[in-house]
């Protein structure tokens, strides 16, 4: 089963969720979850439910708990920052270091490669299609929940004046069921990213392109607190097959780039610069 996810305190999860139960066949079910209706489909073959939780989401680390089987969750919610720059963007949840912002320090979630591209390059056709002026990124891993199961954040921001925009929650509610609906076990592979900005462009172009399908991405300010053991647990807490990392060269400090290319030799992971 897969779980797409929203929060009641998140006006912009809020807002993809009924763009989703809008455009898409869902059924109210006969019973809640904390105190919420819950809403299920079939689509391709793939059973999806659609669940309100009354706390945000980056803490929501329990929820796998609650369901049987789970293939995937996504989390649909709003993104803020500080610059307030409109943008659509999915990620991965998980730490890197301390647990700052909900789940468990130094632990990653399971990274969705194949599921966050497709994501990302619906997000960049919708983005088109309804003429939105937002960027469309990838982001780094960060913040809550850190999850055994595959997990993704598909995110409508980065001020209240985006969270309430109507047609670009649409464009993320779009861009999330259509990687929903196209999950199946992955075959392909995967790489790391390392290096850059919180919102990397190279890695999302290339992306967008096909010249790579992203798991977790480490961005510079992170890169200093790279060891093989982290490189190893990104390697593993990805869904599909990791082959190599990919260095945005230029987007890692100086002093930074002896340790991590020590570490890379340490966890025997290849790696090329973009």
């Amino acid at each position: 089963m897969i779980l797409i996810a929203s929060s009641n305190k998140d006006p912009a999860g809020t807002n993809i969720a009924n763009q989703i139960l809008s455009h898409y066949p869902f059924k109210i079910a006969n019973r809640t979850f904390q105190e919420n209706p819950i809403y299920d489909a079939e689509i391709n073959d793939n059973q999806i439910r659609l669940v309100t939780l009354k706390e945000e989401t980056i803490n929501a680390q329990t929820l796998p708990d609650y369901f049987s089987n789970l293939s995937l969750i996504v989390f649909v919610s709003r993104h803020s920052s500080a610059s307030g720059t409109p943008t659509l963007s999915v990620h991965t949840p998980g730490n890197f270091t301390a647990a700052e912002l909900g789940g468990i320090a130094h632990t990653v979630s399971v990274a969705p490669a194949t599921a966050m591209q497709t994501t990302l390059k619906a997000l960049k056709h919708y983005q088109e299609e309804l003429d939105l002026n937002f960027a469309v990124s990838y982001e780094c891993t960060h913040h809550g929940p850190s999850l055994n199961v595959p997990t993704m954040f598909a995110e409508l921001g980065s001020s209240p004046r985006q969270w309430t925009d109507t047609k670009a929650a649409e464009a993320v509610a779009h861009a999330a069921m259509q990687a929903v609906t196209a999950f199946q076990v992955p075959r392909g592979a995967a790489v790391l990213g390392i290096g850059g900005t919180h919102y990397n462009q190279r890695f999302t172009q290339m992306a967008l392109n096909d010249e790579a399908v992203f798991s977790h991405m480490i961005p510079k300010y992170v890169v200093q607190h790279v060891t093989a053991e982290l490189l190893i647990h990104c390697r593993e807490r990805t869904l599909e097959k990791v082959t190599h990392v990919i260095l945005d060269w230029k987007g890692i400090q100086s002093q930074d780039k002896p340790k991590l290319l020590a570490a890379l030799q340490e966890a025997a992971l290849p790696y090329m610069r973009a």
